[in-house]
């Protein structure tokens, strides 16, 4: 088997296939663990991180009877601190590799065709032949024809950035834009959001979404909506709103209006797949309509996360090993890392009016946490069931509030196993957690 790209799909299908005893060969042209670990997920949580203790120490802290005195950020610390983070956890990744009896080949993967005993690949100089083939070499920013885009900075660039801006204009206001807005905020920038759609956060339920917008509004983060940028100047960025032209100052703008597989370039067309766009085509197994040829990830474009990519990764290795497995994508959990933490899995009440779902909706204020009230001063987080009527089950979770992230594994495990309502009420919770207001919630219905 080889596996082209070496991110969180691609090391995690490659160990599981060395431990079953398949000879894996993986192949990654920068470094182990990908975006997720290398230019996203990790460092930015580093970052984030930074910033929460950041914030304690300049002034929330005293709403807990805590002062700092003369507290400061240091970007160089924070960034040196998010280097060793990433070079900790890469190790991490080569080392399980080795322990899985992966070959790994640090270089440029190219495919050539497919022939009789297998796939054609190149790589470092060499050549090699796979019976399976697994696609996993991820996605990249979408940079729009925007002019003066090369002013602007990627979520790569952004996260080496050693000192911080005055001024910071985020184009995208999804989650990688909201979480960097959070960061640079908290650090001292003056941050403003620029975002064409009338919303912040994408899909997140809109009632969270104002809830998030309002707390950083708060915090002097400001709210572009319903506006496109036409120009990105050296000191300046020019949007349309309602028809008319204006500008911001900037000393750095982030772009972060989305990513798109990265599916072109090494030899994909020598293949020829079924393409969906710019994505692989695949089934629940992750095979594509070339036999033998499987993608799992940001490839296929089904569900951008890394966590998604691990569970697709197991799920193409189970079928070459002949094990029964499909992927689901109904119960699938996704945070922004912002503060507070916004946590959602399955429908929305949207996406369920979308699918003619008959559904009743508890929404039940933070408040009802005694956790909740006892570690936040003033908050205004709340936690939403959406639930299947005709099933008396639980179709959706979305919460914001502190510990958010830690909790919503929890809300897709009982979408997951589509658990009914009344058997749910006797789960017992820990108490006192922020997560009992899952508990709450549903003794509302």
């Amino acid at each position: 088997m080889i596996v082209l790209g070496g991110g969180p799909g691609g090391y995690r299908a490659a160990g599981q296939a060395g431990r079953a005893g398949l000879r894996t060969l993986l192949v990654e042209q920068r470094a182990l663990g990908g975006v997720c670990l290398n230019e996203g997920c990790i460092p930015s949580k580093a970052f984030l991180h930074s910033a929460k203790v950041f914030d304690y120490c300049k002034g929330e802290g005293k709403k807990f009877g805590v002062t700092a005195s003369h507290a400061a950020l240091d970007q160089k610390a924070v960034l040196a601190r998010k280097n060793q983070v990433v070079r900790t956890l890469v190790a991490g990744v080569a080392a399980q590799l080795k322990k899985s009896g992966v070959a790994v080949e640090h270089g440029f993967g190219e495919i050539l065709g497919k022939q009789p005993e297998g796939f054609r690949c190149t790589a470092g100089g060499k050549e090699f032949i796979g019976k399976r083939l697994l696609i996993a070499t991820g996605s990249e920013p979408v940079l729009p024809p925007i002019p003066g885009i090369g002013h602007a900075l990627t979520n790569r660039e952004i996260l080496d950035l050693d000192h911080i801006p005055a001024r910071l204009v985020v184009v995208g206001g999804g989650a990688v834009g909201l979480e960097m807005a959070s960061y640079f905020n908290s650090a001292g920038s003056k941050v403003t959001v620029v975002e064409m759609l009338d919303r912040v956060a994408g899909n997140t339920d809109r009632e969270i979404a104002s809830i998030l917008q309002r707390s950083y509004e708060k915090k002097g983060v400001a709210f572009l909506l319903s506006s496109k940028v036409t120009e990105i100047g050296n000191h300046e960025i020019i949007y349309e709103r309602n028809g008319g032209a204006s500008k911001i100052p900037a000393d750095i703008a982030l772009i972060s209006v989305g990513r798109r597989p990265v599916t072109t370039g090494f030899g994909l067309e020598n293949l020829n797949p079924e393409m969906n766009g710019p994505a692989i085509k695949t089934d629940e197994h992750m095979r594509t309509s070339v036999a033998g040829l499987y993608a799992c990830g940001d490839a296929n474009g089904k569900s951008m996360l890394a966590h998604t990519a691990y569970r697709e990764a197991e799920v193409a290795v189970n079928h070459m090993l002949g094990k029964r497995d499909i992927m689901r994508y109904h119960a699938v959990p996704s945070v922004i890392y912002t503060n507070p933490e916004v946590a959602c899995v399955g429908e929305t009440e949207e996406s369920a009016a979308q699918k003619d779902i008959d559904i009743n909706v508890v929404t039940t204020s933070m408040l009802y946490s005694g956790r909740y009230v006892a570690e936040n001063d003033g908050g205004d987080g709340i936690c939403k069931l959406v639930i299947d009527k005709k099933h008396n089950t639980l179709i959706g979770v979305h919460m914001i509030g502190g510990c958010a992230s830690e909790i919503i594994y929890g809300a897709a495990l009982m979408i997951e196993t589509e658990i009914r309502i009344d058997d749910l009420k006797e789960l017992v919770f820990p108490h006192p957690t922020v997560s009992e207001i899952i508990r709450e919630a549903l003794f509302m219905i």
